[in-house]
C-alpha cells in the first residue's frame, strides 16, 4: 500500500502533522484500489472514538466501503475481526456481518479467527444483541459447533416454526455456505458493502436451502388455508410471527430465482389466502407477508406473480393496501424486463387458437376475447347479445361471477406483458425466433397485442428486418433467429415516417407508443459537458405529480420537504440490464399547504463497474439507454411543469417562468405530437379549419382564430396573442379520433381544437367572455 491509502491509513491509526489535511471534509477514498480498501476498512472500524485520528477520513472510507466490494487479503479479514472484538466495549456491540462479508470477499485462505469468533458470539449473546442473526450464525460457526447450537437455539426461541426451520438448516450447513447465507440475508448493516452480485445464485444453489424454501412456502400455504377454513383462529396481521416472515422472504427469492415450476400455483393460493380475512372484516391475515412477497419480486420477479399481486390487489378490503401495492408493483414491472428469460411467458387460460375463451351457460355461451383488453360477451345460437341474457344472470350466477375473474385475470396479464416489453428496450432483449412465434405472436391471450408491435428479425449477423404481423401475418424464419422489438433509434427516417404512416392508415392502435416513439440524442452542448445533461435543467414543476410519475415509470427517489435532508434529492432508475443507472436531480423551490412546487436540475449516468457504481461520461451511454432516460424525464417535465396549467396564477420568478415555457420551443415529446397531428388532423371533420404552424396548432373559429401550443395545450388568440384559459372538463370533444399511441396532451390539444374549431357553439360564459372580450 501506498499514495493515498497509505497517507489514509496513517490518519486513521498514527497521523502525523502532514496528515493535517485529511481532518478536513473532503478527504476521497473512491481512487483507493478494491484491496486497499480492504484494508483501510478494519482500520476504520478501529478508529471509532479515538483521537486525534481523522474523522473525516474514516468517514470517507466507511462511504466507500457502503457502495463498493472491496477485497480482503487474509491479514486483512484477520484485522476485520480484531477490530470487531477490540470495539465491543467502546459500541456495546459488533457489526458481525462486516466479518461475515470480510470471508465471503477474502482473496486467499481464511484467517484462522476461531478466537475473535467466539468473543463475539460470548459478548453479544450476553448482551441479548441477536439483531444480526445470519451474520451470527455465520461467525458462531468459526467459533465451534457448542457456540453454533446456542446461537442457533437462542435465535430459534419464541420465531415461529417456520423461522426454527430456517435458523436449523444453516446450523447444519457449512462454513462457507452459512457466510453465503449470511451474504445473501442481508443483515441490516450502517457499514457493510452492497451484496454481492453472486450471493443469491449461491445461496439459490444450495441444495438444503432450496428445499426449505419449498418446505417453508408450502407450510405457510397451509396455514393460511387454513385460518380461511376456520380450523386456525384468526386474528388480523397474525398469521405469522416476524421472524418467519422474514424467513419466507427468503424461501420465496430463492425459489423466484430458481424459477421453480411449483411455485406460481403454490402463489396462486398464498396470497389471495393471506390478503383478505375470512370474515367481512377489512383487515387481512398478514399485511407483512403479502408485503414481503411483492418485496421478493421486486428482487426476482416472474410474470405469473405479478399477474397474481394485481388479482389480489383487486379482492383485498383494506382500504391502504392497493394503493401500496401500486406503488411496489411499479418497482416489479421494472424488474420483470430485466429477466428476459421469463418476462414474456405467459400462460393460455385455457383459450382457444382463435384468442377466444367459450364456456356454454345453458342455451346461451360466454365468449371472452383477448384484444387491447379482455372483453366478455354472451352469445345465443352464434348471436352476440347486449348485457348478461337474464336466464345466465339467473342460473348460472356463480360462474359469471367466474368468467368476469377470468377477464380481470387476462387484462392483468396482458398489462404485465406490455409492461415488460417496454421496459425491457434498453435491456437489449433478444428471443429466439421459434420462442418468439410460438410463445407470443401465436399465442391465443398475447398474440393480438404482440402483433401490433413491430419486431425486426436478424436474417444474417447485424442484418434486421423490421414486420409488422398485425399487417403481414406472422413471417418464416429460423426458429434459432433473434428476434428483438423494433426502435426508431435504430431506423432511417424514411422508415419511420413509413411505418407512422401505416399505423394511422391501418388505425392500429400500439399498447404502447413505439412508432412514435420520442428520440433522445446526445446534443453537442452535452458532449462538452460530459458528466451530466442540462436540457430538463431550470423548470419549475408540480411536484407531488412528478413524484407520483417517479413511482409509476420505476423510478425511486425520497420525498422533498421542509426538514433536515428535504431540500434536495436526485431520483434514480437502472436500465440496461442493470448496467447503467440513470438520475435526475431536482430541489424544493416552494411549499405551501396546497402547493408544493420543485425545480429540477441535471441528469447524469453511472455504470456499475466490478459490482459498484462508477459516474459515467454521457457519450460512453449506450444511445437506447440514453434516450429511454431522457424520455422520462421529458414526461416527468413536460406532464407536471406549471408551464401547462392552465390556471397559473402565481407571481415573480415562477410566473416569468410560466410565460417563458408556456409557449416555449418543442421537446421531443412535443414534436412526436405534432407528428402524429400531421397525419390524424386530415381524417377530422375539422381538417379545413386546422393547420400545423411551427410550434401551435392553428385553429379558425367563426369568432377568432387560435393557436395551441403543441407541448403544454395553453392558447393564444389572434390578433393580439391574448391568453385564453380552458380548464379540462373531462369529457373529450371529438374523442372518437382514433390515435395511434395513448398521449394526454394529444387528446386535450384534440379536444380543444374541437371545441374552437366550432366556437360559435360555445355555451361556457368564462370562455365566451374571454374570446369576445377581447375579439376586434
Amino acid at each position: 500500500m501506498d499514495g493515498p491509502a497509505a497517507r489514509m491509513l496513517r490518519a486513521m491509526t498514527d497521523p502525523a502533522a502532514e496528515d493535517a489535511e485529511y481532518h478536513g471534509w473532503y478527504a476521497d477514498a473512491s481512487r483507493v484500489s478494491d484491496e486497499d480498501l480492504g484494508t483501510l476498512l478494519p482500520a476504520a472500524y478501529a478508529a471509532v472514538g479515538k483521537a486525534p485520528v481523522s474523522t473525516s477520513v474514516r468517514f470517507a472510507v466507511e462511504g466507500e466501503g457502503r457502495e463498493r466490494q472491496p477485497r480482503y487479503t487474509p491479514d486483512a479479514c484477520r484485522r476485520m475481526f480484531d477490530a470487531l472484538v477490540q470495539g465491543l466495549e467502546q459500541r456495546k456491540w459488533a457489526d458481525v456481518r462486516l466479518g461475515a462479508g470480510a470471508l465471503l470477499r477474502c482473496t486467499g485462505p481464511w484467517p484462522d479467527v476461531a478466537g475473535q469468533a467466539r468473543a463475539l458470539v460470548r459478548f453479544l449473546l450476553d448482551e441479548g444483541r441477536l439483531d444480526q442473526p445470519y451474520a451470527l450464525l455465520a461467525v458462531a460457526g468459526l467459533a465451534g459447533p457448542g457456540p453454533l447450537r446456542e446461537v442457533a437455539d437462542r435465535l430459534a426461541d419464541g420465531g415461529g416454526p417456520i423461522a426454527r426451520d430456517e435458523i436449523d438448516v444453516i446450523a447444519g450447513l457449512g462454513a462457507e455456505e452459512r457466510v453465503v447465507v449470511a451474504e445473501f440475508t442481508a443483515d441490516d448493516s450502517f457499514t457493510a458493502p452492497p451484496q454481492a452480485e453472486d450471493a443469491a445464485g449461491r445461496a439459490a444453489g444450495i441444495p438444503a436451502y432450496a428445499a426449505f424454501a419449498r418446505r417453508a412456502l408450502e407450510a405457510a400455504a397451509e396455514r393460511a388455508r387454513a385460518i380461511q377454513d376456520g380450523t386456525v383462529p384468526y386474528r388480523a396481521d397474525k398469521a405469522f410471527a416476524s421472524g418467519e416472515v422474514k424467513a419466507l422472504g427468503h424461501a420465496a427469492r430463492i425459489a423466484l430465482l430458481r424459477d421453480e415450476p411449483w411455485l406460481p400455483a403454490l402463489l396462486d393460493r398464498l396470497l389471495p389466502d393471506v390478503s383478505v380475512a375470512p370474515t367481512r372484516a377489512k383487515t387481512l391475515p398478514s399485511q407483512a407477508l403479502l408485503y414481503e412477497i411483492v418485496r421478493a419480486a421486486q428482487d426476482f420477479p416472474i410474470p405469473e406473480l405479478v399477474t397474481t399481486i394485481r388479482t389480489v390487489r383487486g379482492s383485498v378490503r383494506h382500504a391502504g393496501v392497493p394503493k401500496q401495492l401500486d406503488k411496489m408493483l411499479k418497482r416489479v414491472e421494472a424488474a420483470l424486463a430485466e429477466r428476459a428469460d421469463v418476462a414474456l411467458r405467459l400462460p393460455d387460460l385455457g383459450f382457444g387458437p382463435d384468442g377466444a375463451y367459450r364456456r356454454d351457460l345453458g342455451a346461451h355461451t360466454a365468449v371472452i376475447t383477448a384484444g387491447e383488453k379482455a372483453v366478455l360477451v354472451f352469445e345465443k345460437d352464434g348471436k352476440a347479445l347486449k348485457g348478461v341474457p337474464a336466464a345466465v344472470r339467473r342460473d348460472h350466477k356463480a360462474e359469471v361471477k367466474e368468467l368476469r375473474e377470468l377477464a380481470k385475470r387476462v387484462d392483468a396479464h396482458l398489462t404485465t406483458l406490455v409492461r415488460a416489453l417496454e421496459a425491457g428496450y434498453t435491456a437489449g432483449a433478444v428471443h429466439g425466433f421459434g420462442r418468439w412465434r410460438d410463445g407470443l405472436a401465436r399465442h391465443p391471450v398475447a398474440g393480438p397485442t404482440v402483433r401490433r408491435l413491430i419486431w425486426e428479425i436478424e436474417e444474417a449477423p447485424g442484418e434486421w428486418r423490421a414486420v409488422l404481423p398485425e399487417t403481414g401475418g406472422v413471417p418464416d424464419a429460423p426458429d434459432a433467429a433473434g428476434v428483438r422489438l423494433w426502435h426508431p433509434l435504430r431506423s432511417a427516417p424514411d422508415e419511420v415516417r413509413a411505418w407512422r404512416d401505416l399505423l394511422v392508415e391501418r388505425r392500429i392502435r400500439q399498447p404502447f407508443k413505439q412508432a412514435f416513439r420520442e428520440v433522445y440524442l446526445l446534443t453537442p452542448a452535452e458532449e462538452r459537458t460530459g458528466a451530466y445533461s442540462h436540457r430538463f435543467a431550470a423548470h419549475l414543476v408540480h411536484y407531488r405529480r412528478m413524484f407520483a410519475l417517479f413511482r409509476a415509470r420505476g423510478w425511486t427517489s425520497r420525498l422533498l420537504g421542509p426538514w433536515d435532508g428535504g431540500y434536495e434529492d436526485e431520483a434514480v432508475r437502472v436500465l440496461g440490464a442493470g448496467e447503467w443507472r440513470a438520475r435526475f436531480a431536482h430541489v424544493l423551490a416552494d411549499w405551501q399547504d396546497e402547493l408544493v412546487l420543485a425545480g429540477t436540475d441535471r441528469v447524469s449516468f453511472e455504470r456499475r463497474v466490478d459490482g459498484a457504481w462508477r459516474e459515467a461520461l454521457l457519450p460512453a451511454v449506450p444511445p437506447l439507454v440514453f434516450s429511454e432516460a431522457m424520455r422520462d424525464v421529458d414526461l416527468f417535465v413536460g406532464v407536471t411543469s406549471i408551464a401547462a396549467d392552465p390556471e397559473w396564477s402565481g407571481d415573480g420568478e415562477p410566473r416569468r417562468y410560466w410565460e417563458r415555457s408556456g409557449f416555449g420551443e418543442l421537446t421531443e415529446s412535443a414534436a412526436a405530437r405534432r407528428d402524429a397531428l400531421e397525419r390524424i388532423l386530415p381524417r377530422t371533420r375539422i381538417a379545413g379549419r386546422c393547420s400545423l404552424d411551427g410550434r401551435f396548432l392553428v385553429v379558425r373559429g367563426d369568432l377568432r382564430t387560435y393557436r395551441i401550443h403543441l407541448g403544454s395545450a395553453n392558447i393564444l388568440m389572434e390578433p393580439d396573442d391574448a391568453y385564453l384559459c380552458i380548464v379540462p372538463s373531462g369529457r373529450a370533444a371529438g374523442g372518437t379520433v382514433f390515435l395511434p399511441f395513448e398521449d394526454g396532451r394529444l387528446s386535450l390539444i384534440l379536444s380543444k381544437a374541437f371545441l374552437l374549431a366550432d366556437d360559435g357553439g360555445i355555451t361556457d360564459e368564462s370562455i365566451l367572455a374571454q374570446i369576445k372580450g377581447g375579439a376586434r
